[in-house]
């Protein structure tokens, strides 16, 4: 498939598609060249870019998406350090759903705020 069909399915820029191509996130097993130079992306594809746009939403850098999604990528580490690597990438995960909560919690309240002061000057 070409790049706008993919960017379709995707909800990524055509632009963000080549960025991650250019970061290693994307290789030959889900991009070819055609004889025009045109690329040519397969289904598989599209569940590699929804992955990386998750795990990047979740605070993944880049040089960890690699890691990850590289083929072998997390094969050379020993298997402490994977341990490690995953215990660390999930504690961050609770320390931004703790912010998370947090902010929306204020939100609440100030959402409350704001209807008691609608429902007063009625």
């Amino acid at each position: 498939m070409k790049i706008k069909d993919l960017a379709e399915k995707t909800g990524l820029t055509a632009p963000t598609i080549r960025f991650y191509e250019k970061e290693g996130l994307l290789d030959s097993r889900h991009v070819r060249r055609e004889n025009n130079n045109y690329r040519d992306y397969n289904e598989e594809t599209v569940d590699q870019l929804l992955l990386i746009r998750k795990l990047q939403s979740a605070g993944f850098t880049i040089t960890e998406l690699r890691v990850i999604t590289q083929v072998g990528g997390l094969d050379e580490f020993s298997l402490p350090k994977k341990i490690e690597f995953l215990c660390q990438k999930m504690k961050e995960i609770d320390k931004k759903k703790a912010e998370l909560e947090q902010i929306q919690n204020l939100l609440s309240k100030m959402l409350a705020n704001k209807m008691a002061l609608l429902e007063s000057n009625r």
